[in-house]
């Protein structure tokens, strides 16, 4: 793996370059970026102004497409904050954004607080993560090997009480 010293002398890995074509109504935005040196994801920003009902879902414009290299995607998740104190998040977190895709990247946001959620035009609105990605080849067989768990499913292994 590619790696170099970082700021500090610890070894990080190398960034993955990832093209972006900033769309019409991206002009003028922050691009996504990594909040802290030791951020996971880059905040990405609204490129409209929408108030988003209780219950309502609304698809949030970023004015952004990019092309995610092969083997990768980019993973679309809620900010904590806005979760936590107003109950806005991603409904199909994480949102996956596949390699071939190059259209614009949308934020599929779900508000399930008790009041209408405003959002405006440069807000921070969720988190980029870049992930790899590994692809299944399938293996049909007739019987599978025996594990210590089996066939047990939800609650099998222990947990809550109420389960």
């Amino acid at each position: 793996m590619d790696r170099e010293a970082g700021a500090e002398g610890a070894l990080t890995r190398s960034a993955v370059p990832v093209e972006l074509k900033r769309l019409p109504h991206g002009e003028g935005l922050d691009l996504p970026v990594y909040a802290t040196a030791g951020s996971a994801g880059m905040d990405i920003v609204s490129a409209e102004d929408v108030t988003i009902a209780p219950g309502a879902r609304h698809a949030v414009a970023t004015g952004l497409s990019m092309a995610i290299p092969r083997g990768y995607e980019i993973q679309v998740r809620p900010r904590s904050g806005l979760a936590f104190k107003h109950g806005i998040t991603v409904p199909n977190t994480p949102g996956t954004i596949d390699s071939d895709y190059r259209g614009e990247l949308k934020v599929l946001l779900i508000n399930h607080g008790t009041e209408a959620f405003e959002i405006k035009r440069g807000d921070r609105v969720a988190q980029l993560v870049l992930a790899p990605v590994i692809q299944a080849a399938w293996v049909e067989v007739e019987e599978l090997d025996a594990t210590e768990r089996g066939a047990g499913g939800f609650g099998s292994t222990g947990g809550h009480a109420g389960l």
